[in-house]
């Protein structure tokens, strides 16, 4: 496919508002991708360039976008009807005409995509022959550019990508390069869309989200569920595979150890550790290891420890679930998950692990020798881990007890508690692994009341936005933040504002953060009364973990709910959007004043 009618389909998503609308139009341009299109096809269409679990980011910012945008006027005098000559562009006596007007521009519009698309759209439009992979390519290469001048470099081959294209396809390229597609879906929507391809409905996408879970590479799926018409096959060759995370389980939450003995009967009882959950993939023949966050981002260059995989773990290869904690040199205690935290860094990898070691508690086994254990019950895969670890000091089994009383349990909870750990987590004894939270597999109690505030458990929820403050906080640009929850269709709907109880250095965390995922407009999935529209909008990115003292009714926010003193407790940058809280699991938080 012609990677101008690629972007027509692009631009016809993102201008329509109905989840059911973009669902039939990505639907429409599958039969029309050759087979070995349709994994870069998908993974353009969410605004990348590789799957989620590759780390692949093109370091070019805005500004560098806008300077590609100055070049091109520059080399186009006529065009543009400026005259200036380059070696004047960036003249500090006149500011740079070219870039003035450029700045300008940008500014009104909001959209690096709408400027691209406006400037280019006064030269002489070529019909571009670049397909899709031609283009996937060139894309490619700009963001494996390193070293000393790698960023004249980028801005270099990306101009010579604009000249080559349509302004429609430069307005989508431009915002592939800066990370904001702004079409408003995600992985549910694109395996609605295949169900759709086939069946002219959504018949299929529980068990394509299925089949995602096990191996979670939307791109290789894609491809092989429109190639094959024999589900069962399919099943059989698209299997759990090394190097590809897992989407990981999750826990549901119930109030006591009566319910859970009620609802579950027989559970496996393990420690909660306040850690970085991590996926940990071997394969010895290879010399292979890689570790993976519960959102899918590899980490593997952060903790050197891994290496130590192939000395200490009992199988030939394997996948394992487990939590990642740093450790205190001298005691051998366990050390908070902000300490922990730091050890997730770019740079200076070798020093943090020097000064905080770390040790991965590990509780399940996915995979090993090449087989598949999702299916295998609990009580089995802990066997096999058992043996797998049995001579690590790195990688430690999590200790557990087997029980079908409500009153061990809770003392085995209350026990962690008194360690400083974050409690227990059950686990039915014969459950099969299952990504997210499906069923009763695992639970944990809800906290201690009183230590989350007067909420029984805090809540993951998404930054919408935010207001400018006032006073003291003026020198910040941050009063105060709007927080949602997720809703059906993928609509994430509003909870709370909250505006108390941030430190200064947290506010200045707040906007640092955020500044990369500014919208200048409502984002299409949220669900915003008028009387809440903040001052910024913030593009569905960022997730914060929230305390308060109750959840009550709300005629104005979209939740229907409200958090009552809300407050901040820390960023969780190891969760994705799609894993906030949800508007249904409000109910099982706290019951509604």
């Amino acid at each position: 496919m012609l990677f101008s009618k690629f972007s027509q389909h692009l631009l016809k998503i993102e201008k329509t508002p109905s989840r059911l609308e973009m669902t039939s139009l990505l639907s429409d341009f599958f039969p029309e991708l050759d087979v070995d299109e349709i994994p870069t096809a998908v993974y353009l269409s969410l605004g990348k360039l590789v799957p989620a679990y590759k780390t692949l980011e093109f370091q070019l910012s805005v500004k560098m976008i806008l300077r590609a945008l100055v070049q091109q006027m520059s080399q186009n005098p006529d065009v543009y009807g400026d005259g200036m000559p380059v070696s004047n562009l960036f003249d500090e006596a006149d500011n740079g005409l070219y870039e003035k007007k450029v700045n300008k521009l940008y500014k009104q519009l909001g959209d690096i995509g709408e400027a691209s698309q406006e400037i280019f759209s006064k030269t002489e439009v070529k019909e571009s022959k670049k397909d899709i992979l031609d283009v996937h390519q060139e894309l490619m290469d700009i963001a494996k550019e390193s070293g000393s001048g790698s960023q004249e470099r980028k801005v270099s081959l990306l101009l010579n990508l604009f000249q080559s294209l349509d302004p429609v396809s430069i307005r989508f390229v431009s915002r592939i390069v800066v990370g904001k597609l702004r079409l408003g879906f995600s992985t549910m929507t694109i395996l609605d869309a295949l169900s759709w391809t086939k069946n002219k409905d959504k018949s299929d996408s529980k068990f394509l989200e299925e089949l995602f879970q096990r191996k979670a590479d939307l791109g290789i799926l894609s491809q092989m569920y429109l190639q094959k018409t024999d589900k069962k096959k399919l099943i059989e060759e698209y299997q759990t595979t090394l190097g590809i995370p897992v989407v990981p389980a999750l826990c549901q939450r119930l109030n006591s150890a009566k319910e859970i003995i009620e609802k579950m009967k027989k559970v496996i009882v393990e420690p909660k550790y306040d850690g970085l959950r991590v996926q940990i993939h071997v394969d010895k023949k290879e010399k292979i290891v890689r570790s993976f966050t519960r959102n899918l981002e590899e980490t593997s260059h952060m903790f050197p420890e891994l290496k130590k995989a192939f000395e200490e773990i009992n199988c030939e290869s394997c996948i394992l679930d487990g939590e990642v904690v740093g450790v205190n040199k001298k005691t051998g205690e366990i050390l908070s998950f902000q300490e922990t935290s730091t050890r997730r860094r770019k740079h200076g990898v070798d020093e943090k692990a020097a000064e905080i070691p770390v040790r991965f508690y590990i509780f399940d086994v996915l995979r090993k020798d090449g087989k598949s254990l999702l299916d295998e019950n609990l009580e089995k895969r802990k066997e096999l881990l058992e043996k797998i670890t049995a001579n690590s000091t790195t990688f430690v089994s999590t200790p557990f007890i087997t029980t079908t009383d409500p009153e061990t349990l809770k003392e085995f909870h209350e026990e962690q508690l008194a360690l400083g750990l974050e409690g227990a987590v059950m686990k039915k004894h014969d459950s099969l692994y299952k990504s997210g939270r499906k069923g009763w597999r695992w639970v944990k109690i809800k906290e201690v009341e009183g230590s989350s505030g007067k909420l029984s458990d805090t809540l993951d929820c998404v930054v919408m936005g935010y207001y400018r403050g006032r006073g003291k906080r003026a020198s910040f640009g941050l009063g105060a933040f709007l927080v949602g929850v997720i809703g059906e269709d993928e609509k994430i709907m509003t909870v709370a504002k909250i505006g108390t109880g941030l430190t200064d250095d947290q506010f200045k965390e707040f906007i640092r953060r955020t500044n990369d995922f500014i919208a200048e407009e409502k984002p299409v999935q949220y669900q915003v009364h008028k009387n809440l529209y903040p001052d910024v909008w913030v593009e569905p990115s960022l997730v914060v973990e929230i305390a308060a003292d109750e959840i009550t009714k709300s005629p104005i926010h979209s939740a229907g709910k409200a958090l009552r003193f809300p407050r901040l407790e820390r960023f969780r940058d190891d969760k994705r959007v799609e894993q906030a809280t949800t508007v249904e699991e409000l109910s099982t938080i706290s019951h509604l004043v």
